[in-house]
């Protein structure tokens, strides 16, 4: 599929100069994660990364966390404690 993006000219001009279409399609996979949308096996495939090292890498540089709360964290302290007998 492919999608297009209506810019000013002067701003577009400017863009010209990078890969400025790889660097899009970057910025909505991170945001996508980061929202849940969409799994890093979905990052992976949308930016044709070879491993899933190569994925987390460049959800690291873009600072693309999942959310996590403290009411994750308790939740999975209670799991590990039930499993583990130690409630």
């Amino acid at each position: 599929m492919q999608i297009t993006i209506e810019l000013p000219d002067d701003i577009a001009n400017q863009l010209q100069a990078g890969d400025s279409s790889r660097r899009v399609l970057e910025l909505i996979a991170a945001d996508r994660y980061r929202q849940g949308q969409i799994g890093a096996a979905e990052v992976r495939r949308m930016l044709t990364f070879s491993s899933r090292w190569e994925t987390y890498e460049f959800l690291k540089r873009e600072k693309a966390y999942l959310p996590y709360t403290q009411d994750d964290l308790e939740q999975d302290v209670q799991s590990i404690r039930s499993v583990l007998g130690a409630e």
